[in-house]
């Protein structure tokens, strides 16, 4: 699948797409969602989930690194620098 071929999903198929098609990268918290990092093939999708009704209400696709950053800065890299 193609970044293209996800932006025109409906939200059932952008869900079934990440959930099955994608791998769970990593998460995090982000005011009231808890945001899922997904990789497809050559491209990421954010879910937001809602903390509060756990209603997924976004969905956002990129092929850039930029979005990457606050799932970078979670990364504990302490015990790879001990020796």
């Amino acid at each position: 699948m193609k970044l293209s071929d996800f932006i025109v999903l409906n939200e059932e198929e952008k869900k079934f797409a990440a959930l099955h098609m994608g791998v769970l990268i990593s998460k995090r918290k982000a005011r009231q969602y808890v945001v899922f990092l997904f990789q497809l093939n050559g491209f990421y999708v954010e879910m937001f989930c809602n903390t509060r009704t756990k209603n997924v209400t976004q969905y956002r696709a990129f092929t850039h690194t930029e979005l990457l950053h606050p799932y970078l800065e979670e990364i504990a890299i302490d015990s790879l620098l001990k020796e």
